[in-house]
């Protein structure tokens, strides 16, 4: 089946090691110089890390102690998250320059659709080299980008020429490019569905290609259809200015572990009134709450409960965040806990699509 979907000029934009590269930009003793933001104590953990750094395997979310064994040379730099979003501004207003169709995803990535442009200009390749050149100008960080014709694709390609480089996979391209992508570069597969994908014999897209709808859902449940989709080019997301969140949730990571539920439970009070506090803000509510749990040794473990009412309350979310703490045995002391809640009452149907089997693209779209 040959399908009809709109064709798109997208761009996705990401600032390269942002945090890092803002430090190293105000401090200018720390370019060319390893170093991670982040706290450097024991129960530590990088937020980013620098190019620099990257080489020795340092990598955001790694536990400090890992990172610093790493690399005995890393410096650590206290995060200033008031300057990095003073220039995620300058960075978004570049871009509005351009076009009003700007979804942020972070302070330091956007997917943007140049199809119809405030410039006029009819390739988003050139478009996004402006941009680029603008960031650079407007804040003296570098920013690389991925342009194709959906977001999917254009949230691939933005990695392939990083720093400070760009990647455009044109439509005639699209299906090739899908097919020699290794698996672990598709955006959505991560490391655990990576290995599963393995050991299914699925090692790139040419891989997944071959595989029916049928197995993939049989596999992979409600992804399976995602992932049979994309890799054939079909991602029908459109950029959304206004991004409406899927969940709201909390979390703290503790100076010591915590083997007592007593403790526990405080900590899961004082987590339940920061949601509280973060839900009212954006006058949101939700049904679903999920209870994070991460282990001394690293074990991520979440609980979920769906109540048949809207809730914002602390009261209500420790409620249920008490019921899934005793839910079963804690297996190990806990570092860290979080409160999330989704299936928010600012979730809206999305319109039921035709599911696309293969992409017609026009060879003569400009890109």
């Amino acid at each position: 089946m040959i399908s009809d979907l709109p064709l798109r000029k997208i761009i996705h934009v990401d600032m390269d090691a942002f945090y890092a590269s803002v430090e190293q930009l105000d401090n200018p003793e720390l370019r060319g110089k390893p170093i991670a933001v982040g706290g450097s104590s024991q129960r530590g953990v990088v937020a980013a890390a620098s190019y620099e750094a990257r080489k020795f395997g340092v990598r955001s979310a790694m536990s400090s102690v890992l990172a610093k064994r790493n690399c005995p040379e890393l410096i650590f730099v206290k995060a200033r998250f008031d300057r990095y979003k003073e220039i995620s501004q300058k960075i978004r207003a570049v871009f509005y320059e351009y076009t009003d169709l700007v979804e942020p995803l972070s302070l330091d990535e956007a997917y943007l659709d140049v199809t119809i442009n405030k410039k006029g200009n009819p390739s988003a390749t050139l478009i996004a080299k402006e941009i680029r050149n603008r960031i650079y100008e407007e804040t003296g960080l570098n920013a690389s980008a991925g342009i194709s014709i959906n977001k999917f694709i254009a949230k691939v390609a933005s990695d392939i020429n990083k720093p400070n480089g760009q990647k455009t996979v044109n439509p005639e391209e699209v299906i090739e490019f899908l097919e020699d992508l290794e698996i672990r570069k598709f955006y959505g597969v991560g490391k655990v569905t990576a290995e599963k994908m393995y050991q299914l014999g699925i090692f790139t897209g040419k891989d997944l290609k071959s595989k029916s709808k049928a197995f993939l859902e049989e596999k992979f449940g409600k992804s399976g259809s995602y992932y049979y989709n994309v890799v054939r080019g079909v991602h029908q997301s459109e950029v959304k200015p206004h991004r409406i969140p899927k969940s709201v949730g909390a979390e703290r990571t503790f100076n010591e572990n915590l083997s007592s539920e007593i403790f526990m439970l405080e900590r899961l009070e004082h987590i339940s009134n920061e949601l509280e506090k973060r839900l009212k803000k954006s006058d949101i509510a939700g049904k679903t709450v999920t209870l994070k749990i991460k282990y001394s040794d690293f074990t991520l473990n979440t609980r979920s409960k769906t109540l048949p009412y809207f809730i914002a309350d602390k009261t209500l979310i420790l409620e249920t965040a008490k019921e899934l703490l005793y839910q079963e045995e804690l297996q190990n002391s806990v570092r860290l806990l979080g409160i999330s809640l989704a299936n928010l009452n600012t979730d809206k149907k999305e319109k039921t699509k035709q599911e696309a089997e293969a992409i017609q693209v026009q060879l003569k779209f400009d890109f």
